[in-house]
């Protein structure tokens, strides 16, 4: 979903010499009186996307994996390493798109970014967190399988 809210702010962006509002999914979003190059909002979008890509291909590898019970921990620290790199393009698109909007756009009035910004940093934070316990999950394989006599720290007197 990140590729799509950063395509749909695109499209409002597209190189508007007036003001105006967008149309769709960007209601609130507002385009300056300047010309905007879109390289950078192209760059932005594409890396949404790329990162948005490899969380699909996590998703359904993380589906198959615990769905096969010999691949059920064999995947995982890669589904890891994956997500560690989803979140990375999403990093980078996050610090374009805002970096890169303040130089070219005047900020007058009320400029906030659109409810869809803090939704890609929720997915980022997300991505960060779920790549470390894909990473740690195989650490505690035989604990979730329960091939591990538990522990009892009660003593009786």
């Amino acid at each position: 979903m990140t590729g799509f809210r950063a395509a749909a702010v695109l499209v409002c962006i597209h190189k508007k010499k007036n003001r105006s509002t967008c149309g769709t999914l960007e209601t609130n979003f507002r385009v300056a009186d300047v010309s905007i190059s879109p390289s950078w909002g192209r760059a932005a979008a594409a890396t949404f996307l790329v990162g948005y890509i490899i969380l699909v291909i996590c998703f359904a590898l993380a589906i198959i994996a615990f769905s096969i019970d010999t691949l059920r921990f064999n995947f995982v620290r890669g589904i890891g390493g994956l997500l560690f790199v989803a979140a990375v393009f999403s990093i980078m698109a996050l610090v374009i798109y805002p970096v890169k909007y303040t130089n070219e756009i005047d900020m007058e009035g009320v400029n906030m970014f659109s409810w869809a910004y803090g939704f890609a940093w929720t997915t980022t934070i997300m991505e960060i967190g779920l790549g470390f316990f894909f990473c740690c999950l195989p650490n505690y394989e035989d604990e979730i399988l329960g091939n591990v006599k538990p522990t009892y720290f009660y003593t009786s007197p």
